[in-house]
């Protein structure tokens, strides 16, 4: 039997699971594992800045491509610590990265060692298992077991904490008799999938609502297929953007209290019957008020996970199921009902939906100076073409990204869905654009996300990774601002000041083009609605010429509201801006207004 090290034996478990790219920081406690990373060869790594940023990077990585599993790399103490927020993002939104930490010897565990933290149980709330490796032969076990785990079930990320004793113990391991272990994922039954249709064929005015289950499971043309076969509107959830085409002609929108579109919130409460699948019910597509959301309508629920059923509202009909295996099912029986002549005719119904968006949309031709944020995305949408994967985290710019952007594919929405922590848009941007440089990226961030971990422009800049970054500056934090109003405060929000180093910029504040050319990006500012264009086409170009990000800061108005419920119900969604009344007003709408 080959003798190795149990770091080393880790090294060649990575490879034969697959993985070809990690990204981290190395440490002390980690470095056994590092020396391996390099003696054994064939993967690649990228040097963060931050291990959060690590944390996020894999993430994106994971998140480009189906079956990509993302690694992220840490030393021991405030390296693990720091990724438990890159856990908490990832297991939110059933993501599976693997996270590696080093640790202090197995004999100083209980003796307040330097950077030794018990980091296992820190993050096993935020993991599908996090394990202290004590015994080195147990290594290759770990390591397999966490790959099932991450791929079985509900995707999720695990974490393991190798001490560096351990890492540096030597075991027999043998790399050409090892196997992954089965994935498990459960599925439905054909008597499950019957009787969902059964609800589908009593219904008058149905909706399928398609979540993110639909992307992990890489099921979107069966999505599709599907929703084309039995001619129903399809809902997409914010994680689920892209499993159909925004201009598809059963695209109905998205629903919600803020990531929602007005025709798309109009079309559901209208509906009947919602197929639910692959989605979690979140409190931003739902709202609070669930009467609203559930009255008058009757549910039908897929998930992977069976505790999801019955978690937020108890459906009319729960399966626990992959979203393949379901939808392979559900296309099977409706084309044999579609032979039969059971299948209803949707078509009006199908119809109303589309008119609904084209008459219900908000205005985004704006002209004023300093920019409305609303013609930022309207010119996004003449720049970037359909093949354009966009990356963003939370707050305004996020919000009216998703009311306003238009997305055409599966995993071109990439958005931290449930945990949204500042500063994940510009390392899950490196980390996406490294597992498919092909892609052309979109990063989206307002001021204070960019400015949360700029400092990972460098990596990116190192590492050679290009892509665009529109950066839309108000110097607030605009969603906390907003969320202020209703407390009749606007509290610790303001982030103006004036920049003794760049006056021209005013209240503004921070010189994020100094700040980003000093990272070793380019840069480019603009301040009048008709010059956006232009800088978006030269972002292009400097980026493929220059290899490295672009950033194109648009100086917004100070204060700009942006259409969601006041009261966290879908049903009551407050417009601040002026409607869309000719279709001047909307340009790029994904269907051109009706009046």
């Amino acid at each position: 039997m080959p003798r190795m090290t149990a770091a080393a034996a880790a090294v060649e478990i990575l490879k034969l699971e697959g993985v070809e790219q990690t990204f981290g920081v190395p440490g002390a406690a980690i470095n056994p594992f590092y020396r391996e990373l390099k003696n054994v060869g064939g993967i690649a790594h990228t040097l963060a800045r931050h291990v959060e940023g690590a944390s996020h990077m894999a993430e994106g990585y994971t998140r480009a491509k189906a079956g990509n599993i993302g690694v992220c790399i840490g030393t021991s103490g405030p390296a693990g610590t720091d990724m438990i927020t890159g856990l908490y993002s990832a297991i939110a939104d059933s993501i599976p990265i693997l996270c590696i930490t080093g640790q202090a010897p197995v004999s100083k565990l209980h003796k307040e060692d330097f950077q030794a933290v018990d980091i296992a149980s820190i993050a096993k709330p935020v993991t599908k298992k996090a394990t202290t490796v004590l015994e080195a032969a147990q290594v290759p076990g770990v390591f397999q077991e966490a790959f099932h785990l991450m791929r079985s079930g509900r995707p999720g990320p695990v974490l393991i904490d190798l001490p560096i004793d351990v890492q540096l113990t030597e075991i027999e391991f043998d790399p050409a008799t090892y196997a992954p272990l089965p994935v498990y994922k459960p599925q439905a039954t054909r008597a499950q999938a019957a009787k969902a249709l059964q609800f589908l064929l009593e219904s008058e005015r149905p909706l399928i609502v398609a979540g993110g289950g639909i992307i992990n499971a890489d099921a979107s043309d069966l999505l599709v297929e599907f929703a084309e076969l039995v001619n129903v509107p399809v809902i997409s959830t914010l994680m689920g953007w892209g499993t159909i085409p925004d201009d598809h002609e059963l695209a109905a929108g998205m629903v919600g209290v803020q990531t929602a579109h007005r025709y798309g919130n109009a079309t559901f409460l209208e509906s009947d019957f919602v197929f639910g699948i692959g989605n979690r019910w979140a409190n931003r597509h739902t709202g609070y008020n669930l009467d609203a959301y559930t009255k008058g309508r009757k549910f039908v629920h897929v998930d992977i996970e069976p505790t999801q059923l019955g978690k937020i509202f108890a459906p009319d009909f729960g399966i626990a199921s992959d979203a393949k295996a379901a939808l392979e099912l559900f296309i099977e029986i409706a084309k044999e009902l579609k032979a039969e002549g059971k299948l209803p005719d949707f078509s009006a119904w199908a119809a109303s939906a589309q008119d609904r968006k084209a008459t219900l949309q908000r205005r985004t031709h704006f002209d004023n100076i300093p920019l409305k944020p609303q013609r930022v995305y309207e010119e996004m949408n003449k720049a970037f073409g359909p093949e354009t994967r966009y990356v963003t985290t939370i707050g305004l710019s996020q919000i009216a990204a998703a009311q306003f952007l238009h997305v055409y594919r599966p995993r071109n929405w990439i958005n931290c869905g449930q945990a949204g922590p500042l500063g994940w848009t510009i390392p899950a941007a490196i980390g996406a654009a490294t597992a498919e440089p092909e892609t052309p990226i979109v990063a989206l961030s307002g001021d204070y996300d960019f400015q949360f971990m700029i400092e990972e422009l460098a990596v990116a800049a190192q590492h050679k990774v290009p892509y665009v970054h529109v950066l839309v500056n108000n110097a607030y934090l605009g969603l906390i601002r907003q969320a202020q109003g209703g407390l009749g405060i606007n509290f610790e929000v303001n982030l103006e000041f004036e920049n003794i180093n760049t006056p021209e910029l005013g209240v503004y504040g921070v010189d994020h083009v100094k700040v980003a050319e000093g990272l070793g990006v380019k840069a480019i500012r603009v301040t009048d609605p008709d010059k956006l264009g232009e800088a978006f086409e030269e972002a292009k170009k400097l980026a493929q010429e220059f290899q490295v990000p672009v950033v194109v800061e648009a100086i917004l108005e100070r204060i700009t509201n942006i259409a969601m419920s006041k009261t966290v119900d879908m049903s009551d969604v407050t417009e601040f801006e002026e409607l869309a009344t000719e279709p001047g007003h909307a340009p790029t709408a994904i269907k051109a207004l009706q009046v």
